[in-house]
This record gives structure tokens, C-alpha cells and sequence, in this order.
């Protein structure tokens, strides 16, 4: 899977169920192509999903409430999505491959501290470009991952176990300060998360402050503290 740079975060995440040309062309059959129409009203319908998913929850969201977000009527919606559970797995596609992405970008080849602040980075620029998909995210998480338990225990797990051994290694090696590497994981996640799902509440207290401007600074100074070899 291509991992996205930092850059890249700010575009618009695809559509996984649109098939690829090359998968079309080997098929017996090509399907039909979306019309420009229902292309546009398919975007819409995940679009106004996100908003209502990232601010209800699942169990708080319905599909009249999305249909009203995106300017359709419910039969019209369900003419390209048939419930609400298959709008949510949609976005839930989408959402997984770029939300591990900045964790694979660690690279086992460079220096530990610049590996682990660059992944800090990336983190805290999702947050700021995604937050209504870290709070659908973290939405699912809450109410116990019941769509993405799978993933989360066979994908994501690969993943962090993958990572947290590189982590391990450049501890061992007197790279980094002693740390348990999941957990320096799991810190990181945390911090750089609560910057979109609590937005709310940081703005509340910094007033016009943006809760952005000094995270970067202040996670670096954090991280190399704590890190930095001894």
C-alpha cells in the first residue's frame, strides 16, 4: 500500500469502492461508468457522513440526518448507499489504510530521534488536516471498534508490534533512552489525537489562540527529552 506524505494528507482521501480502470478491464463484463451526477452525489453522501458520524456517533447518526446533509432525499441516498451501516463501512475504508499510514513512514534506516519526531509530526498535521476523521475514528474506538475489531487486532497490530521492535532495537543499541515502545506509541497517539478530538475544549481555553501553532514545538521538546540518548 503507497504511503502518503505529509503533503498528501491534505488531499481528498479516494473512494475505495470506485474500481480501478486496469480491474474493470480485466473483467468479462466492464461495469458502467458513474455518471458525473452520480459521482458527485456519492461524494456528497460520504461527505455529509463524515459530518454526521464524526458529531453523533454511530448509534446517534441516521440516515435522514445524512440524506438532509447532502442536500438529498433519503430514497435518492439509499439509491447508491443501502444503509447506514454501508455508508460507515465506506468511510471506515477509506479512513484505515491513511490513518496507518504515518506510522509505516517510520524508517529503520535513519536516525531513532528524527524517525519518532517525524512520526510525532505527521501525527499532529492529521489531526490538524483530519478532524473530523480522527473523531469518527476515535467515535468507533469508544463504543468498542465493533466494524473494525478485525483490522485492529490483525493489521494494526502487525503494524505497531513491527514498530515497537525497531523501537526496541534503538533502545538496546543505546540510540534511545529506555523506553517501553508501545506505550511511546500509545503517547503519541494521544497526544497528537486530543489535538482533533478535543478541539472544543482547547479553543475554550486558549480563546484565539490556535492549538496548533505552539503543539509542534512543544511535542518536539517533549519527545527529545524524554528520548534523547543517555
Amino acid at each position: 500500500m503507497a504511503t502518503l506524505s505529509v503533503k498528501e494528507l491534505h488531499r481528498p482521501m479516494p473512494d475505495p469502492q470506485a474500481a480501478p480502470p486496469e480491474k474493470a478491464a480485466q473483467g468479462k463484463s466492464r461495469p458502467r461508468p458513474r455518471t458525473r451526477i452520480q459521482a458527485r452525489n456519492r461524494a456528497a453522501i460520504l461527505e455529509a457522513a463524515l459530518d454526521v458520524f464524526s458529531a453523533q456517533g454511530f448509534r446517534g447518526a441516521t440516515v435522514d440526518q445524512i440524506a438532509a446533509a447532502a442536500g438529498l432525499s433519503k430514497p435518492n441516498l439509499l439509491y447508491y448507499f443501502p444503509s447506514k451501516e454501508a455508508i460507515h463501512a465506506a468511510l471506515l475504508e477509506r479512513l484505515l489504510d491513511t490513518w496507518l499510514d504515518p506510522l509505516r513512514e517510520m524508517d529503520a534506516e535513519g536516525d531513532p530521534l528524527d524517525e519518532i519526531l517525524a512520526y510525532v509530526r505527521r501525527k499532529l498535521e492529521m489531526s490538524r488536516a483530519y478532524p473530523r476523521e480522527s473523531r469518527f475514528f476515535a467515535n468507533e474506538i469508544v463504543q468498542g471498534a465493533p466494524r473494525i475489531h478485525a483490522v485492529l487486532s490483525t493489521d494494526l497490530k502487525a503494524l505497531v508490534d513491527e514498530k515497537a521492535a525497531l523501537i526496541q532495537g534503538w533502545t538496546e543499541a543505546g540510540r534511545l533512552a529506555p523506553v517501553h515502545p508501545h506505550h511511546l506509541i500509545f503517547s503519541i497517539w494521544s497526544l497528537t489525537q486530543h489535538y482533533a478530538d478535543f478541539d472544543v475544549q482547547l479553543r475554550a481555553v486558549l480563546g484565539e489562540e490556535d492549538p496548533f501553532e505552539a503543539a509542534p514545538e512543544f511535542l518536539d521538546t517533549l519527545y527529545r527529552r524524554m528520548l534523547g540518548p543517555t
